[in-house]
């Protein structure tokens, strides 16, 4: 399956977009940004989980990112109410659920083999943010060239002042200009390298979720042509 597959040119879903089809797993369902592979795919997506519903154990050969938006999810490692992120590196593996019920952006197969750190930041605590350049940042992870962070900026800002290459834009709160569009939260858009001087932040602000460096189509893990041993060794699709 190949959905926003060409990583050369801007891919962009806003929620008028967003079409919820259900998952293999009873209540939860997703929206599929980006994905190249078929139940075992390089994925972002959004993904709902009803109440008390749950995934069966599963791995992640390649990681898995995630942002929790609304709601609680929870795995063995504990509770994450929104606006908590986490980071499971691959070869990972985890029993996710959620009692009341959560919406979380994900994302699967798209670390480096050796980004083994585990991340959980709390980005609701004023802790973890910092001022500075005329921005708000609540920094999330760093490797290689990649780097991932909330960021906050007040109206009319630039949120991309130099020159990136890659980047990956999930709106939360207020708006991003892009031309004479202003796109609304939840949604996503996803760049390839060069200078983008016309995003910036709507008559709101905005609060987004950004990811900069070399934004590629697909990482490759081994094992990927293997059978699963066992439930706990699958990934499921999300």
């Amino acid at each position: 399956m190949l959905v926003n597959a060409d990583f050369d040119r801007p891919a962009l879903v806003t929620p008028d977009d967003h079409r919820w089809t259900p998952s293999p797993q009873r209540g939860v369902s997703r929206v599929m940004l980006d994905r190249v592979g078929a139940e075992q795919a390089r994925a972002t997506s959004l993904v709902r989980y009803d109440r008390a519903s749950d995934f069966p154990s599963h791995a992640h050969p390649g990681g898995e990112e995630i942002l929790v938006l609304e709601g609680t999810f929870s795995d063995e490692t504990g509770d994450y109410p929104a606006g908590c992120y986490l980071r499971n590196p691959p070869g990972s593996a985890h029993r996710p659920r959620s009692a009341e019920g959560a919406l979380i952006l994900v994302k699967l197969r798209q670390m480096a083999p050796d980004d083994a750190t585990i991340v959980r930041v709390n980005t609701q605590d004023p802790a973890n943010w910092t001022q500075g350049d005329g921005r708000s940042v609540c920094a999330l992870h760093r490797h290689g060239d990649e780097t991932v962070d909330l960021i906050e900026i007040t109206a009319g800002a630039a949120l991309l002042p130099r020159h990136v290459d890659g980047a990956e834009i999930f709106v939360l709160r207020g708006g991003l200009r892009w031309g004479d569009r202003t796109l609304p939260p939840q949604s996503w858009l996803r760049l390839p390298g060069g200078e983008y001087a016309d995003l910036r932040a709507g008559d709101e602000g905005l609060v987004a979720y950004l990811k900069t460096g070399v934004i590629a189509p697909i990482v490759s893990t081994a094992g990927e042509r293997g059978v699963p041993a066992s439930p706990a060794d699958k990934e499921y699709p999300t």
